[in-house]
């Protein structure tokens, strides 16, 4: 029976330092579906998402977003407690060798014996008193000390990758509108005269999607973390880019331009891996994105701002939809995000123009 314990002790600790070494230190997807942090993310989210039914109005946004942050504190202290509960097995099945006063020795005491080593705090009230149980405690002060740099390394990657995809996002708010959507980019550029401007844009936009699909692959969680407008998030801006350069190849009548394609494939690349990683299958958007109205409009808006979109401009962008959008939608789906529309509602106003001194005129 000790023997076991010592047994599940060191499984729970090498279980848990491979997870967090496959989750913070290796810069690659993990594929292998059994994952400690994977089934816990995975199921917080189910858990939020039930819960999600008693909140209502805009409180729904603000109680999504602190999802990502909350499941990351929850994914340390799983680690932190499984490592703990790990030596204490050990302890227990070494035998409890502890000197501790008074007071007999009991898994309880090993617990706490475990606690404070890997917490660094050394009270003294309890410690080994032979060498086996003293070599443990030596291993487990180092991994706790080790774990707490990590963590403090991990936080500060994690909020950098967080605010340099955020950054994008906001620029879009003046280029496409909020939410942000393709024909209004095209629009807003066509009325600037700015249209040569677009590769510059889309070349911006292709190192974009390349970061947010290495840095996401690396944190998945930061796929759970939301912008700081309702209407935006990092998958609607990727799906406006996308509207963006999928009606920029679609106009032209032999191949694509250029800057257009790699981000169309840079993008398309990005939404198909996270899908992946996030376990979402791919699944046509219900209803569909671009009604015939609104395709109506899209090609006067393209037209106006110096696009072409012959006869043949919707069938082209139709098979190009379907490279990406159903990615997108099922995304979107899981994550409960919004998708943009590829026409800007007319009920719509820009994010910077929202604030409390706009709307009582002082601006």
């Amino acid at each position: 029976m000790h023997g076991l314990a010592v047994a599940l002790g060191i499984a729970a600790i090498l279980g848990v330092l491979w997870d967090s070494f496959e989750t913070i230190i290796l810069p690659r997807s993990v594929t292998r579906r059994l994952r400690l942090t994977k089934l816990l993310i995975r199921g917080l989210w189910r858990v939020w998402g039930v819960l999600l039914h008693l909140v209502h109005g805009k409180r729904r946004q603000r109680y999504l977003s602190f999802f990502g942050p909350l499941a990351m504190l929850c994914l340390l202290g799983v680690w932190a407690a499984g490592m703990v509960f790990g030596f204490a097995l050990i302890h227990w099945g070494l035998g409890s060798q502890l000197t501790t006063g008074r007071e007999p020795t009991n898994f309880g005491v090993d617990l706490y014996m475990s606690g404070t080593t890997f917490t660094t705090l050394g009270l003294g009230d309890v410690h080994p008193s032979d060498p086996v149980p003293r070599l443990v405690t030596v291993l487990e002060g180092a991994l706790g000390f080790g774990f707490l740099a990590i963590v403090i390394g991990y936080m500060p990657v994690l909020y950098q990758a967080f605010s340099e995809r955020e950054a994008n996002i906001s620029l879009l708010d003046a280029r496409a509108g909020s939410p942000s959507a393709a024909g209004e980019l095209l629009r807003r550029l066509g009325r600037a005269g700015a249209l040569n401007h677009l590769d510059r844009i889309l070349a911006a936009w292709e190192r974009w999607s390349a970061e947010l699909l290495e840095s996401h692959i690396s944190y998945p969680i930061l796929c759970y973390f939301r912008s700081q407008h309702d209407n935006q998030s990092w998958l609607t801006a990727l799906a406006t880019i996308l509207d963006t350069c999928a009606i920029a190849i679609a106009g032209s009548d032999g191949p694509g331009p250029w800057q257009a394609e790699l981000t169309f494939a840079m993008g398309r690349h990005a939404a198909v891996d996270l899908a992946q990683i996030l376990n979402t299958p791919p699944r046509a958007p219900n209803p569909d994105r671009l009604p015939e109205a609104d395709a109506a409009r899209l090609i006067e808006i393209v037209k106006s701002a110096g696009l072409p979109a012959g006869p043949g401009f919707l069938l082209k962008l139709a098979g190009l939809r379907g490279m990406y959008e159903p990615y997108v939608d099922a995304l979107a789906e899981y994550l409960r995000f919004p998708v943009p529309t590829w026409v800007r509602r007319a009920d719509t106003t820009d994010n910077w123009r929202t604030s409390a001194w706009e709307h009582n005129g002082h601006m």
